[in-house]
């Protein structure tokens, strides 16, 4: 054999050996992860064809499968979709998301828990079913939620979160705009790619579900995180003297570019007590307490709290809320008032208020309850799991104290509720940009002293003046539904 034919031949069996072992690695190596793909057109068409499980909150299915009358048997129901939309996601025949893709294994009968009743169905000659998954939400605050956001001049572009501080339960995750997940369930398959590319090119983005998936400057509600260093540190109490003024010069800077202040509202000439500094959310204050705290000692207790941590483990999409790891003075004056590069999902700014009314210990969030059989059988249940302690008990009653002050005769009024303590604070963040308004912000909790509702409040966008765009005016009442929602059943 002369030399090029003997390289042909080499190269030829070199071709075929990586076929050879490519092919293998498919069938056997990779064929379990390519199975399970959600992608895998093969597998969703055969999910089509067998009756799903139902995603329950409370005893009401929010998604369920009905028998349909083409060749794929059963057809995905969504009865509430705008307002359990972006929890729920879509199982749709091109892509899932949300709850119907974090739970797929359960709902499509493929989890191992399920593996009995497989069994049963096999030698019953049964049709195989999914299990159901239910959820933690609480109907009414859900609705409370929705229906706060939704009552905004509009557009609206927002956020919702409710936690049961003690446990971790997410009892309400609402996001506008939402969208109609029936529309890309259809098995109508043309109709649904011209619904999804009409949803993926709306610029108000209403597949994100902006709980989770939305960072944005928290302004001044992260000054409870500012105001729990300062109190840890030892150094403060609910009683002390802060530092106050009219105005304060970040360090390293001059001239208006770093000069901080307070929009007119009452924070004293030199020191004053740490009660009207909070009532009155002093940006000079706790920018001040930023600086002399330094930002190795505000790193520590914003990462306490969940910062730059992953921490939602059953619904995919959790956007990592960010305090910088680096910063000089003039920036870490910055962070004490939720500035600088500090941003934040609704959800992390939730557990900072649950954990200030649970003691200080901030619990891990979960929004699946159980995971139970087709014949409803209980296979699973979340148990509430201790995320850190962000802050010692002490503490936390120092700043709960401090919050139900600002409730009670400061920026955060419009949350208080009639006969009941309410711990809560304003936030109104600057976007950066001066052609973007605004965002506002509102956390709480309550009762104070025996919380069991804290909820955040984010209002990305409504159709409102730039002037009057403020946390308390718009977010506070959003607030006080959602925790009457939960209080009052």
């Amino acid at each position: 054999m002369n030399k090029p034919i003997r390289a042909v031949s080499i190269f030829c069996m070199a071709l075929f050996l990586a076929l050879m072992v490519n092919a293998t690695y498919v069938q056997y190596v990779d064929a379990g992860d390519l199975a399970s793909d959600p992608n895998n057109r093969r597998v969703i068409a055969a999910a089509f064809s067998r009756e799903r499980g139902a995603i329950l909150v409370g005893r009401d299915a929010i998604a369920e499968s009905v028998p349909s009358d083409d060749e794929y048997k059963f057809q995905r129901q969504y009865p509430k979709p705008l307002l359990y939309a972006p929890v729920t996601g879509a199982f749709s025949y091109f892509t899932q998301s949300g709850i119907e893709r974090s739970q797929n294994d359960v709902l499509s009968g493929e989890d191992s828990r399920l593996f009995v009743t497989r069994l049963v169905d096999m030698f019953t000659n049964s049709e195989p079913k999914g299990g159901n998954v239910t959820l933690t939400l609480d109907p009414a605050a859900q609705q409370a939620a929705y229906d706060g956001l939704m009552g905004l001049p509009g557009p609206v572009e927002g956020a919702v979160v409710a936690i049961a501080p003690s446990s971790g339960k997410i009892l309400a995750m609402v996001s506008v705009p939402s969208y109609d997940p029936n529309r890309l369930a259809s098995h109508r398959f043309g109709e649904v790619a011209d619904a999804s590319n009409d949803l993926e090119d709306d610029e108000a983005e209403p597949l994100i579900n902006r709980a989770i998936s939305k960072r944005l400057p928290p302004g001044s509600t992260f000054k409870l995180v500012t105001a729990a260093a300062a109190i840890e540190s030892g150094n403060y109490d609910a009683d002390s003297k802060v530092p106050g003024g009219p105005t304060y010069q970040l360090p390293l800077t001059s001239g208006p570019t770093g000069l901080i202040d307070n929009e007119g509202r009452s924070c004293g000439t030199n020191r004053i007590p740490f009660v009207q500094a909070m009532e009155n959310s002093c940006n000079t204050t706790f920018a001040a307490l930023a600086v002399e705290l330094g930002p190795d000692a505000m790193l520590e207790q914003a990462e306490k709290f969940g910062f730059n941590s992953q921490y939602l483990d059953d619904l995919g999409g959790q956007a990592t809320s960010v305090f910088p790891e680096e910063a000089d003075q003039a920036q870490v004056g910055q962070t004490g008032i939720g500035q600088f590069d500090v941003s934040a999902t609704p959800l992390q700014m939730a557990m900072v208020a649950a954990a200030i009314g649970n003691g200080g210990s901030v619990m891990k969030p979960y929004i699946v309850d159980e995971v139970r059989s087709p014949n409803l059988q209980v296979l699973d249940k979340t148990g509430d799991r201790e995320l850190s302690q962000a802050v010692s008990s002490t503490t936390a009653s120092e700043l709960t104290d401090l919050l139900v002050a600002t409730v009670d005769t400061g920026t955060a009024s419009p949350a208080a509720i009639p006969g009941i303590k309410v711990a809560g604070k304003t936030g109104t963040a600057q976007s950066g940009n001066p052609e973007v308004p605004p965002y506002a912000w509102f956390v709480s909790f309550a009762p104070a002293d025996d919380p069991q509702v804290a909820v955040a409040v984010m209002i990305e966008k409504a159709g409102i003046e730039r002037g009057e765009i403020a946390g308390g005016r718009l977010a506070g009442p959003i607030a006080r539904s959602v925790m009457e929602a939960v209080i009052n059943q």
